[in-house]
């Protein structure tokens, strides 16, 4: 499949790529060009300009902060995360989520800015144009049926990164930046839950930095991921934890789950749960109900609902189990 004809915008600094998507409303931006590039070619995007931001020193980076966390530059590719000393002592989950990702090659390409902002799929929209056309297209893309659950006016799409599960249960900040200035909050507030209105980002905004507070450095995480081959695919089900602990108890915990919703989410009553508490298999067992709850696993993959909410509690337990070693 060839790329729908576009013209290619190269800027060297943040201020540049914001003034050009100021003047250009209908530009896509490609950082690694993982996911942009084969959704292009299916035609799912056919943008008139296409802004490259790679050139872009100032969004690259791991820096620790006295104090303060550390920050991560939005076009820090997934490999210097995975290998980073800092990411892999301080927020292990993070790292333990992100050595996952696809394959080496692209970990080398793809960004953390680009798996944050992942476009959500289902069966029905990430296909070819001819696909879609003979079903009839879809409400993600040119159409007003949803295929995933026939009848209904939502789109259930589901987002699939794996960086994102761990970087919430790190309550973990998104740093934006657009022609209305800059602004910076919770990741847990980034997402919408909608398969075609993902994220709360604008035309004329870019993600640019990832902070990382202190005072969850040190967490003992765990990521576990569901996948059909053990390379390549992206998640069809996913949990990341972390936990601290002292003298035995949980002093604080959060488990966050993924490819089983049209967002990234924190599964609630974690913490009333585990904290002051020694985990066992039985309190394992019954924060894996949690987040099995917290699913909603339609047909958007080969495998069924059932069976992908199923290891949502099976990983859950695991991975508890696994941090609390």
């Amino acid at each position: 499949m060839s790329l729908p004809e576009f013209k290619l915008l190269r800027p060297r600094s943040l201020a540049e790529a914001i003034d050009l998507l100021g003047r250009h409303s209908d530009a896509q931006i490609v950082a690694g060009g993982t996911d942009l590039i084969p959704s292009m070619k299916q035609r799912l995007f056919a943008p008139a300009w296409v802004i490259d931001i790679r050139r872009i020193a100032e969004l690259r980076g791991i820096r620790k902060l006295a104090g303060q966390g550390t920050e991560i530059g939005a076009l820090t590719t997934l490999s210097e995360i995975e290998q980073s000393s800092v990411i892999r002592r301080d927020y292990p989950v993070l790292h333990e989520a992100t050595k996952t990702v696809a394959s080496p090659i692209l970990r080398n390409m793809g960004t953390l800015g680009g798996n944050i902002c992942l476009d959500t799929r289902c069966l029905w929209y990430n296909q070819s144009l001819t696909w879609r056309t003979s079903c009839g297209f879809c409400i993600k893309k040119d159409g007003d049926l949803c295929h995933v659950a026939p009848g209904g006016s939502k789109c259930w799409a589901v987002f699939s990164g794996d960086t994102p599960p761990a970087l919430l249960c790190l309550d973990a900040e998104l740093e934006i930046v657009g022609t209305a200035g800059a602004r910076r909050f919770p990741l847990r507030d980034f997402y919408t839950n909608v398969g075609d209105a993902r994220m709360k980002l604008g035309k004329s905004e870019i993600v640019a930095r990832v902070h990382l507070p202190e005072r969850t450095a040190g967490y003992r995480g765990v990521y576990g991921k569901l996948r059909v081959r053990g390379s390549i695919d992206y998640p069809l089900a996913g949990v990341a934890v972390v936990l601290k602990r002292s003298n035995g108890q949980v002093d604080d915990a959060r488990v966050a789950i993924t490819a089983v919703n049209p967002a990234p989410l924190l599964v609630r009553g974690v913490e009333t749960e585990l904290v002051g508490k020694a985990i066992d298999a039985e309190l394992a067992a019954a924060v894996g109900e949690l987040a099995a709850r917290t699913a909603k696993p339609l047909t958007t993959s080969a495998l069924t609902p059932e069976y992908r909410r199923e290891m949502i509690r099976v990983f859950t337990r695991r991975a508890l189990l696994e941090a609390a070693k």
